[in-house]
């Protein structure tokens, strides 16, 4: 497949099967094993040494000497300084953001319901929160305060008793948004810590820092796979890859916009990915001709070129219903459809993680403060998941209470169902139930 930037194929040529698949099979990060093993010997040694292992591994990683685990930490009062420090049209920018997610938030919240059937049997669903969640979030130079907005709001509006927060501070760079999102988001208190040391910190517990039940928050490939090493002991929010964007489009978008969009996703990191599909071949070619004009005027252009020309591709198709398919089976982390009547389209896809609909509508704005979660499956996998949302930070418990005639009308379908399983013991406590007996 080659190379070139910006990279047009089109789904009428004899090779476009081979290429397009390469662009999915292009996307697998499967994890190292060496990587596994460095990250389990970690884990490991968090849990049998704790604060100490800590200690030890941010020297290591992050060249911060510290003499104890809690001359690390941020409680809220670091938060709220943060915050007062800030100017202030970033401080409204912060609330005004803050706002928009605890607004779209509270719209997802599940509810606790119970119903009574014919025989006064209640059945019912009970809702509680998780009771203490920890936030991962990315530190030094990779800093993302509207990533703390993203996993920390939804959980506190679902009611966690407590949020916790770890961030590394690689040469004592201590980001001050970071902490100042931390306020506007509700954390109660955090910890200059990160890697895998950290997630197994707070998967495992030390004797400073409480373990969680669940870890939420971006990574590299280190806190990935740690988090992936720990599931199953915490739960996790997703193993989440490089970001993604396919645009679709009908011609009627400038195409300065839309390259401004592809290029917003392919300046995260070399593995990023961004494709257009388009039937219409000249208005692609407007695009390649802003995308090369563009380019030179963005600090992380070397990134950009890297991405587009690796993960990247613009793609004439047919018609906009074959766009749809192929959209389907990229099952992309962001969609944006550019279209005068976005909402056919959309009616024909059901894989993405969030839609943008429109032309006015560029996934810039989710990225920070449009109000649905950010926090998006990748790597294909908005094929079975969704985005984080206030329901991934609750729990849901079944209630049954059996009237004696709801007992008794059961009694002999469950003595059935057991029998045929083999399991008398089931059997026999059913048939107990049976008033008849």
């Amino acid at each position: 497949m080659s190379t070139s930037f910006p990279r047009i194929l089109s789904t009428g040529t004899p090779e476009f099967e081979g290429e397009f698949q390469a662009l999915i099979d292009g996307r697998a990060q499967d994890s190292r094993p060496e990587q596994a093993e460095a990250v389990a010997a970690i884990i490991e040694e968090i849990r049998t040494r704790g604060d100490n292992a800590l200690l030890e591994y941010t020297r290591r990683y992050d060249g911060h000497e510290a003499d104890s685990v809690a001359s690390l930490l941020w409680q809220a009062a670091d938060f709220q300084t943060a915050f007062e420090a800030l100017d202030e049209p970033l401080r409204d920018a912060l609330q005004a953001a803050a706002d928009r997610i605890r607004d779209y938030a509270q719209r997802q919240k599940l509810e606790s319901f119970e119903f009574e059937d014919e025989h006064g049997s209640r059945l019912g669903q009970r809702v509680n929160a998780l009771q203490r969640v920890g936030v991962y979030v990315p530190g030094g130079t990779a800093a993302y305060p509207s990533s703390v907005l993203m996993n920390a709001i939804p959980a506190r509006v679902a009611g966690v008793e407590e949020i916790l927060m770890v961030s590394p501070t690689p040469d004592r760079q201590v980001n001050p948004v970071v902490l100042a999102a931390a306020h506007v988001a509700g954390i109660d208190r955090g910890w200059a810590l990160g890697g895998a040391q950290a997630v197994a910190a707070l998967a495992l517990g030390t004797e400073t820092i409480p373990a969680v039940d669940k870890i939420v928050g971006p990574g590299n490939l280190w806190v990935a796979e740690a988090k992936r090493q720990v599931f199953g002991r915490v739960g996790i929010d997703m193993i989440a890859g490089p970001s993604e964007v396919v645009v679709v489009s009908d011609g009627s978008a400038d195409p300065r916009w839309l390259a401004a969009d592809l290029m917003a996703q392919a300046e995260h990191d070399e593995q990023a990915q961004a494709i257009l599909l388009s039937p219409d071949l000249e208005h692609i070619n407007a695009v390649a001709d802003a995308l090369a004009v563009q380019l030179e005027e963005l600090p992380r252009a070397k990134i950009i070129r890297e991405s587009l020309a690796t993960n990247g591709a613009l793609i004439q198709t047919d018609n906009l219903g074959q766009a749809a398919e192929l959209v389907d089976r990229l099952a992309p982390e962001h969609l944006q459809l550019a279209l005068k009547e976005p909402d056919a389209v959309m009616d024909r896809i059901h894989h993405a993680g969030a839609i943008f609909l429109g032309v006015h509508s560029p996934e810039v704005m989710g990225d920070y403060c449009a109000g649905p979660n950010h926090v998006l499956p990748t790597m294909r996998a908005s094929r079975f998941t969704s985005p984080l949302g206030v329901y991934d930070f609750q729990k849901r418990s079944s209630t049954i209470r059996l009237s004696q005639a709801g007992a008794a009308d059961l009694a002999g379908l469950a003595e059935c169902l057991a029998k045929a399983e083999g399991l008398g013991a089931h059997a026999a406590s059913a048939r107990w139930r049976n008033d008849s007996n």
